[in-house]
């Protein structure tokens, strides 16, 4: 068989056709769908790539924008129409002071240990804290040290950047954007802690929104 004849018999749908092919894989998803995914469900000799792009363009001011979630894509509400769901928003669980600390230096030196989280912080990490960042599923085991003890390291998932927007890790705010916003004290803490250096926390919920962390 001919290289034409066997072209023939795996031709693509037309590019219009992979775009609704695409549009409806994402739209039945639940969370970020990969570009492997897709491609996985899609016929053969598609190219997904330039549909995702075509998508992507054609959902330009809309109500909904096609976004990238680490290595995934989904749909998203507009941003300028996020007060929209300002109600459901406002109704999610909050996050004590040490939970808030101990994301963010999770999400900023990753792949980390406790120790070193800890270390960070110049206060113990409780349990309590680590498992309720591991519910949420903002949080998830990396690989463990070739050190002494082989300790876990923790890294940030793919929900905690789809819920914050952000693309990758390497699209969070700065020392500089985090100081502007107040989110970070000008003066350095002693030792280069976070928090509190008294003692260890007791994941007492404080009145803190985690949609607070980086706005």
């Amino acid at each position: 068989m001919s290289t034409e004849q066997s072209d023939t018999l795996f031709q693509a749908p037309p590019m219009g056709e992979q775009e609704r092919m695409i549009e409806a894989i994402l739209f039945a998803s639940a969370q970020p769908v990969s570009k492997k995914t897709i491609t996985d469900r899609l016929p053969h000799g598609c190219d997904v790539s330039e549909a995702i792009a075509h998508l992507r363009k054609r959902y330009e001011g809309r109500g909904v924008k096609l976004v990238k979630v680490g290595d995934g894509w989904a749909f998203r509400t507009a941003p300028d129409l996020g007060f929209l769901m300002q109600k459901e928003r406002y109704e999610t669980r909050k996050l004590s002071r040490a939970a808030i600390e101990t994301l963010a230096i999770i999400a900023y030196h990753q792949p980390t240990t406790r120790a070193e989280i800890e270390a960070i912080r110049g206060v113990s990490v409780s349990s309590g804290t680590i498992d309720l960042l591991l519910e949420l599923e903002w949080i998830k085991l990396g690989r463990r040290r070739m050190t002494p003890g082989r300790p876990v390291t923790f890294i940030v998932t793919q929900v905690f950047l789809d819920h914050f927007g952000l693309e990758s890790e390497r699209d969070l705010p700065g020392v500089k954007e985090l100081r502007d916003s107040g989110l970070l004290d000008n003066r350095p803490a002693p030792g280069g802690a976070l928090g509190d250096t008294s003692q260890e926390d007791d994941d007492d919920l404080e009145n803190t929104d985690q949609d607070d962390m980086f706005e």
